[in-house]
């Protein structure tokens, strides 16, 4: 019984972390000395300057200690950035995030209020799902809209429909409530006071939605999203779909003018601002690690930093495979995370148009996603192994979104699709080594079948108004972030490593720490930073 309790205290404790961090106290933590150091020696170093890394290094910075954040790229933001060819931008990962409202304006984001100099714009629908018999508008921040479109189509799953919403805003309720206390909850009455969160543990999302809805057309159409998540609902935590899908429905999706670099920037600014550093194009090789103590880290070009903490914001494959020499007494660490599954890769088809091929067409969604079937179990299969056959996709068209987004007359497209690694497995040493005529080959296939199945099926005339093509594979994302298997989502949310199983932010190497996908609550923007704010609020508890 004790042991039992245990699980359900960290549990809760799990559960708050991340979804509460608008609320932290910042006085209680403390402050640093402000004092010049060795050029080289730091208050912490933190490897990667992805979200979650920068989130936490910001975090540092404004208590005044002093950061170092180590970056392989030529640019701060991992995935959160953009590249730009011949006149065009393009945005490498988002499609939509949460955003904070005062005074009237979408501009905060949560846990960093002086950033203010960043808009988010509210998508014109929360996004637009095509299947064989359904095309649904889901409606901004109108969840009982969305709920009478399904009953419109499925009159005789009213009830069940209505269950599982109730139980998505039940969880999100008890969560609010659980976050608010200030002492810990009785075990004894917890089912009682919790009794969403309570019967959500130890579900998978599909478990959830089998309790109430019998329609499989019905389950896919509620479950839309599962691609946001990477895992179709047989394998995805239910917490993990139910919390955020719930507060998007609610809270609506945004976007900012001037894209995810200009988060990324805004957080590095702060680092810069407050007397840390953001130092780019710098590889990490090591992490210095002292009577099992991390003590600093060597950059490929030869440079050692030392700091009391290193946070690694880079993959947890590569943290403890790669960077951590010798790493036989971490042999438990690294067997139990192998039996965690990575997630999906991406595959990006990005295009410039020399025409306003969207106004020709009078589409005005600014996200869509093109299913060809109601079998999402089958759609995951397709994505992990690659199968071209009959893809569906995801297209972004954010000239709806704001004038200026493209040049003038012009048009920026994505079309996405989740993909496994195993089959770029094959090019890989001949990609990294540069030789890739027959990696060009096959990426220009995939691209080319998406194209044909967009232009047949949403944008006629596209392919003849392509000026500018770049393709994103699962190796461009480990050229570029690093990520292991070129993962975009780090581990997947499957029960055993979700929640309160999630790799925590404390490594078993003292003064070793985790922030970002790979660590908790987990992937996307309204995650990895909190999660760099709760590492942070971690080793402060510490310090």
């Amino acid at each position: 019984m004790e042991k039992k309790d245990f699980k359900r205290r960290d549990f809760i404790k799990t559960l708050i972390g991340g979804f509460a961090v608008g609320a932290i106290d910042w006085s209680i933590f403390p402050l640093g000395s402000q004092l010049q150091k060795e050029t080289n020696s730091f208050d912490v170093i933190i490897i990667g300057a992805g979200l979650g890394g920068l989130s936490c290094g910001a975090a540092f910075a404004r208590q005044g200690f002093k950061p170092l954040v180590l970056e392989q790229h030529s640019k701060p933001g991992g995935y959160a950035t953009t590249f730009n060819r011949s006149g065009f931008t393009f945005d490498v990962s988002l499609h939509s995030t949460s955003a904070g409202e005062r005074n009237g304006l979408r501009n905060l984001i949560e846990g960093f209020p002086e950033i203010s100099d960043i808009e988010f714009l509210p998508h014109p629908n929360l996004f637009r799902v095509i299947y064989p018999e359904h095309d649904i508008r889901v409606p901004q921040r109108n969840i009982n809209e969305f709920i009478s479109i399904l009953k419109k189509y499925f009159p005789e799953e009213d009830k069940g429909i209505e269950g599982i919403f109730e139980d998505m805003q039940g969880l999100s309720k008890d969560i609010s409530k659980l976050s608010g206390l200030t002492s810990q909850p009785d075990m004894n009455t917890f089912p009682i006071e919790f009794p969403y969160l309570f019967k959500s543990v130890g579900k998978t999302w599909g478990d959830m939605v089998n309790a109430y809805i019998n329609n499989q057309k019905l389950k896919t159409l509620i479950s839309s999203l599962w691609g946001y998540y990477g895992l179709p609902p047989s394998k995805l935590s239910s917490f993990y779909y139910a919390m955020p899908t719930y507060g998007y429905l609610v809270g609506g999706g945004y976007y900012p003018i001037g894209r995810s670099q200009k988060i990324s920037n805004a957080l590095a600014q702060i680092i810069s601002n407050k007397g840390g550093t953001v130092k780019l194009n710098a590889k990490v090789k090591e992490i210095m690690i002292k009577d099992n103590t991390a003590v600093g880290v060597k950059t490929e070009n030869g440079e050692i930093f030392t700091s009391r903490f290193v946070i690694s914001n880079a993959s947890a494959h590569s943290t403890f495979l790669n960077m951590i020499p010798e790493n036989n007494f971490l042999k438990e660490y690294i067997e139990k995370m192998n039996t965690y599954s990575v997630s999906l890769s991406s595959f990006q088809v990005f295009l410039g148009l020399k025409s306003n091929l969207i106004k020709k067409i009078g589409i005005n969604d600014t996200e869509i996603f093109y299913n060809v079937g109601y079998d999402i179990e089958s759609d995951y299969e397709a994505c992990r192994t690659t199968d071209m056959n009959n893809p569906g996709y995801g297209l972004t068209l954010y000239d709806n979104l704001y004038d200026g987004y493209s040049p003038e007359g012009k048009n920026t497209l994505n079309i996405m699709l989740l993909q496994g690694y195993e089959h770029w497995e094959k090019y890989e040493n001949d990609y990294f080594k540069g030789k890739k005529e027959l990696y060009n080959k096959e990426k220009k296939r995939i691209a080319d079948i998406l194209i044909d199945k967009v232009e047949k099926t949403l944008l006629p005339g596209l392919r003849k108004e392509i000026e500018v093509i770049e393709i994103g594979t699962p190796l461009t994302n480990v050229r570029y972030t690093g990520n292991y298997r070129g993962a975009i989502y780090g581990w997947d949310q499957t029960l055993n490593n979700s929640g309160n199983t999630r790799v925590g932010h404390k490594t078993p190497i003292k003064n070793l720490y985790l922030a970002g996908a790979w660590s908790k609550p987990g992937h996307g923007y309204s995650a990895v930073i909190p999660s760099g704010l709760e590492c942070f609020a971690e080793i402060m508890r510490e310090w």
